[in-house]
């Protein structure tokens, strides 16, 4: 970090759900200072660092939702020996800024260039990227800049985009019909449920949860997690949640883009859910079409928060993109192996 940044205790008043003992770092990133932006667009990131390995991991979450999201992946990269795990709140959405509209998705991943230069983050080869949903959007977006820095690409539960935009980008009705509700609705005890609903199969949420002492199932305990997070978390702008609606319904990354997003990252991994009420499974298939040397995996009864509901099987399966990927920089330098 800068060595001219605020003292960290000036952030000890941004609460936070992540476990304190894996801290290693947090505040805010001044995008606006560090990228010369007008004062009209002033806004700033916050982002947290946990674990202080030599393996960096880049979290990017998705639409309307702030980093806590990543609650799972920090629990376990954040204590795992080898790993510094950083997550960041995207513009117009947590504690960070929220700048006016609207947002596109390669604006957000400028944003993400200027946070890793600001953390020192610049090195070849250097880092793991996984985005979800929007996140996996601007991760998109992201590799197509910065190519020689990302070791592994991870998208999650997301989508390339249509030509015809924005009505390809919309997602299937009850998707639709669950955000267009949580618009008009701010009291978290109203808000839970849709969202809920929303994010993970219904016969997932009656099931009992795992490894909980209590016995509770998975409403339970996600309804504690969501309540909590939202009581903490700054509360979205109508600015920042329809700025961030309108990156995600504008995003296109045409399959030539793809492609050489697909050849020049060493490993890069595809995977969604197969009950997804926000970003339908065909979206990652048409993704892998055109990514021919992407690894693609469904997740079988699995929905959006694919990183939440199966989140032994996912940080699993993180832990082997991200050694596949160092494994293919020490083999071909950074490049891939054509044959």
């Amino acid at each position: 970090m800068s060595s001219t940044s605020p003292p960290e205790e000036l952030f000890s008043s941004y609460e936070s759900i992540f476990d304190p003992a894996t801290l290693v770092r947090k505040g805010l990133c001044p995008v606006t200072k560090l990228r010369h932006q007008s004062f009209i667009e002033s806004h700033s990131l916050y982002f947290e660092q946990h674990g202080n390995g030599s393996e960096k991991i880049l979290f990017i979450m998705g639409l309307n939702s702030s980093s806590f999201g990543w609650l799972s992946q920090i629990e376990h990269f954040g204590r795992l020996p080898g790993y510094s795990a950083v997550v960041f709140d995207n513009r117009g959405v947590g504690y960070s800024g929220a700048p006016r509209g609207p947002y596109s998705t390669s604006g957000m991943a400028e944003d993400a260039i200027v946070l890793l230069d600001y953390l020192g983050w610049t090195g070849d080869h250097d880092l793991h990227v996984v985005g979800s949903s929007l996140g996996g959007m601007i991760a998109q977006e992201l590799a197509a800049r910065i190519p020689n820095r990302i070791v592994s690409l991870t998208l999650t539960v997301t989508t390339a985009g249509g030509v015809f935009r924005p009505l390809c980008n919309l997602p299937p009705w009850k998707g639709f019909s669950s955000l267009t509700r949580l618009l008009t609705i701010s009291d978290p005890y109203l808000k839970v449920p849709i969202l809920l609903d929303m994010l993970f199969p219904r016969a997932w949420l009656t099931e009992k949860a795992l490894d909980d002492a209590e016995g509770r199932s998975n409403m339970e305990v996600q309804t504690k997690i969501f309540l909590r997070r939202l009581k903490i978390t700054k509360p979205q702008t109508v600015v920042g949640t329809l700025s961030q609606m309108c990156a995600g319904l504008t995003h296109h990354v045409a399959p030539d883009r793809l492609s050489i997003i697909s050849s020049t990252i060493p490993k890069v991994m595809i995977v969604t859910g197969d009950v997804d009420n926000l970003v339908t499974p065909n979206n990652s298939a048409h993704m892998k079409k055109h990514m021919k040397e992407a690894e693609y995996l469904v997740f079988e009864d699995t929905g959006h928060a694919i990183n939440t509901q199966r989140k032994q099987r996912y940080n699993v399966l993180l832990e082997r993109v991200f050694e596949e990927g160092r494994e293919m920089v020490r083999s071909y330098g950074g490049l891939r192996s054509r044959g």
